[in-house]
């Protein structure tokens, strides 16, 4: 086996994004499973529970996500009435979004599930890991601060690394 092969199971990105996906996957069968709530659902319920009032172009800052997820998942949480929108004073093209207060018992409640898989979580990995990983994590997102505006930067903002 020749020594230059690349090694994909040791490449970073490759090992952040399996990570994330089976955390983030797992808990998604939490909340599926208890509330039929897909991952931009809880994405978009979780930005405006933690934040308040927020527009779509907030939520899809605050939780990562394209327009088109965020537009479907406050259109979904608006259907189940935990959602509501209203027009900004100052500009109609602008709408403000906000939890109604069967929004807010639903995120408190997918809050403790949350809390209960976090724990979950943290038991399965260690004392030891969980320090390593929010470590590693805070270095990473020191990175994103640098970046630019605390938030992902879009694909094409992105300048590669020196010598690549």
């Amino acid at each position: 086996m020749p020594t230059d092969i690349f090694q994909l199971e040791q490449f970073l990105p490759y090992r952040l994004n399996r990570a994330a996906e089976f955390v983030g996957l797992r808990f998604a069968a939490h909340y599926k499973a208890k509330y039929g709530l897909t991952r931009p659902e809880w994405r978009a319920l979780a930005a405006l529970g933690s934040s308040g009032r927020m527009t779509s172009k907030s939520v899809g800052i605050h939780s990562s996500m394209h327009k088109t997820k965020v537009s479907r998942a406050v259109f979904a949480l608006e259907q189940r009435r935990w959602l509501k929108r209203s027009q900004d004073e100052a500009d109609r093209r602008v709408e403000h979004l906000e939890l109604t207060s069967a929004g807010h018992q639903a995120y408190r409640e997918l809050i403790e599930l949350a809390r209960r898989y976090q724990a979950e979580l943290e038991a399965e990995i260690g004392e030891s890991g969980i320090k390593a990983l929010s470590s590693g994590l805070a270095a990473i997102e020191q990175v994103i601060r640098r970046s630019g505006k605390g938030k992902l930067p879009e694909p094409d903002d992105l300048q590669p690394l020196a010598g690549f």
